[in-house]
């Protein structure tokens, strides 16, 4: 299993290899790098993709200190020292997205573009916020239970969709208590939207329209306050996490993105 010691913390990868220019994908909250599965089938004949897990998620071994979005940009910019990787293309959906952005602020010349998935800028909504702190509380004192999860899933990917079977496996799998810190990076995460312009990258937004955790409209904001944004690209259809669940629009929006710059 490939691992980096990066910042203390054993960083699972997946390299594709090759030359070129790399695209690195980063996964959203409760998600791990299988997210992009459908994106590494499609991509990795015409360039080098690299996928990660985040601290909590997925197989990085990580220790339990408080993290911040800002501190996962850190940690993937010492991953792609370890890599050998000066500069790439940095991804991500929705907690990959809060990444990548981060990336790019802290790390301007090493970010040669953004592909920001079902993401945005700002901190969560009070209300879903409300929401989500009850599912957490459920989660963590009672256990993940069948209805919990189908709710958890109904949000990251959709409603009854095929694909959630798997992932909810894994949240079953997951012991509680590894919830609350990667929740707490999540919810107390800062705002961002004033510090967009001083990113000048180009940049694809895409997002599902039917996306009910990040309301599109939050990226049409996002798109609008990039200089280099090339475009919003609205998955008809799609939920949250839009390249799981169309994976062939997404894949499209990807290529044609990276064609172009």
């Amino acid at each position: 299993m490939p691992t980096a010691d990066v910042r203390g913390q054993k960083i699972y990868y997946q390299d594709t290899g090759g030359t070129g220019l790399p695209l690195v994908l980063s996964h959203g909250f409760l998600m791990d790098s299988d997210m992009f599965d459908a994106q590494v089938r499609s991509l990795r004949n015409r360039h080098r993709v690299i996928t990660w897990d985040q601290r909590g998620h997925g197989r990085t071994v990580s220790t339990g200190d408080p993290v911040t979005y800002w501190d996962s940009a850190e940690d993937l910019a010492g991953l792609l020292d370890s890599l050998g990787v000066k500069r790439a293309v940095i991804g991500g959906m929705s907690q990959g997205g809060f990444v990548s952005l981060r990336f790019a602020l802290a790390h301007p010349q090493r970010t040669a573009g953004l592909v920001l998935i079902d993401t945005q800028s700002g901190q969560e909504d009070p209300e879903k916020g409300q929401q989500y702190d009850l599912m957490h509380d459920v989660w963590v004192g009672s256990g993940a239970g069948d209805q919990l999860l189908e709710m958890v899933a109904a949000i990251i990917i959709g409603n009854k969709r095929p694909e959630s079977a798997a992932w909810i496996a894994k949240w079953k799998a997951m012991e509680p208590a590894r919830l609350t810190p990667v929740y707490r990076t999540l919810m107390d995460r800062d705002d961002i939207t004033p510090r967009l312009s001083e990113i000048h990258v180009p940049a694809v937004v895409i997002h599902g329209t039917d996306d009910v955790a990040i309301d599109i409209a939050l990226a049409e904001q996002l798109c609008s306050s990039l200089t280099g944004c090339r475009g919003l690209i609205r998955v008809e259809g799609a939920g949250h996490a839009s390249n799981v669940t169309h994976p062939e629009p997404v894949n499209r929006a990807i290529v044609d993105f990276l064609g172009a710059i």
